[in-house]
């Protein structure tokens, strides 16, 4: 027998879990919650990690999710600095790193991801930080003093966003990165040189089609030294080469896994056990907007997935049908929006103008739109959400 019981279990300490609390509350229910993760902070809004919490213009209080009076008025067991080191999904036990054991009737798995860490030489050197949690954050601001030269490796949000913040806080930055043009990897190549000419005319170096070899220094990072063989001024180095969802708890328990890491479940993003559900970066499920499985590690997403959640579990049956949406921006210099994803497209239709104002990129692939990028307000996403969902054939001249 489990020490105690709960009606429903939301493991992961991120917003996924906090918004299915939230909306079961919203809906009425009034059985037992109980909320476990193993940060030291109730779950928490991770942009502000590499814009205003990092640049000390916001606090933590700020980026929480709820104030933590919000989950005990709500009657929501919330346990922090806990982890759910085994789940008996057939028992529907779960031990915690405590050693208790729980008992539940229901079971979102929201655990989020882990950095991908750099190993190359001089990886063990000081100034060396990844950046997923407030205490990267506050790392990097402790060892700001001094570092007058910073290389930011990896050219997508994480790299660009810290690029941008640093630079506003009067560092001199490089970002270095595989592709040639900064987000290149999501928006392609016309939007990727319109961020670089932004990020450049703000004062940021930008390397591209380079990557790192190693690091030097004695004790403490003072160059990155690049496969091209650069040498580039480094007294601090931001690591954003990607994540990877945080499986081994839905491994260990036996369910079924998807092709790209995830934890594979279906449209309304059930997993493999009966009981279980999985929302954020770790769900990778059958998406009845775009025709396949897909994985989505924004924060918007892993919102309305656990908000969905809530409704799966008291019942709802219709399939999860919300368009990912993603929102950006570079401290004050310009600021995106995204829906989609395009993972492929073959055609790319430009609203505005890339030589300096705002402006749109249609992604189509074969004459479908697969995404749509909108930056600083150029397009009408909610016509672009529209089209998404439709899937027809059109041309050019129909999009707005």
């Amino acid at each position: 027998m489990p020490d105690r019981t709960t009606d429903i279990l939301l493991i992961g300490g991120g917003v996924a879990s906090a918004a299915a609390a939230h909306e079961l509350r919203a809906r009425g229910f009034a059985g037992g919650i109980t909320l476990v993760g193993r940060e030291l902070d109730p779950p928490y809004h991770r942009p502000p990690l590499t814009k205003e919490y990092l640049r000390g213009e916001q606090g933590r209080e700020q980026a929480h999710a709820h104030e933590e009076a919000w989950y005990e008025a709500g009657d929501i067991e919330l346990l922090t600095r806990t982890s759910v080191t085994r789940l008996d999904t057939a028992g529907r036990v779960a031990t915690l790193s405590t050693k208790d054991t729980v008992g539940y009737t229901s079971v979102l798995i929201a655990t989020g991801a882990m950095v991908r860490r750099l190993q190359v030489e001089g990886s063990e050197l000081d100034g060396l930080h990844y950046l997923r949690a407030f205490g990267n954050a506050d790392a990097i601001r402790a060892d700001l003093d001094g570092a007058k030269d910073v290389v930011c490796v990896g050219g997508s949000y994480i790299g660009c966003e810290v690029a941008a913040s640093l630079t506003a806080l009067g560092h001199r930055v490089t970002v270095l990165m595989q592709e040639d043009e900064p987000l290149e990897r999501g928006f392609g190549t016309q939007a990727g040189a319109w961020f670089r000419r932004v990020l450049e005319g703000h004062g940021v170096q930008v390397v591209g089609a380079d990557e790192v070899a190693r690091f030097a220094g004695d004790g403490r990072v003072t160059h990155v030294v690049t496969a091209a063989g650069r040498q580039l001024p480094a007294q601090l180095v931001v690591l954003g080469v990607g994540v990877t969802p945080d499986v081994m708890l839905a491994r260990s328990a036996g369910l079924e896994l998807g092709e790209s890491g995830g934890i594979a479940c279906d449209a309304r993003l059930r997993t493999s056990a009966d009981g279980v559900w999985a929302a954020g970066d770790v769900c990778e499920y059958d998406s009845v907007i775009h025709g396949r499985r897909i994985r989505v590690e924004h924060t918007e997403h892993a919102q309305a997935q656990g908000r969905y959640v809530a409704g799966a579990m008291l019942g709802d049956e219709q399939p999860f049908a919300v368009v990912p949406y993603f929102y950006s921006d570079l401290a004050d210099w310009a600021s995106l929006e995204y829906v989609g994803p395009a993972q492929r497209w073959d055609e790319e239709v430009v609203r505005g103008s890339l030589d300096g104002g705002p402006f749109g990129i249609w992604y189509l692939e074969g004459g479908r739109v697969r995404g749509a990028l909108s930056v600083d307000g150029a397009l009408d996403l909610d016509a672009a959400r529209e089209l998404l969902v439709r899937g027809e054939v059109v041309t050019a001249a129909e999009l707005p």
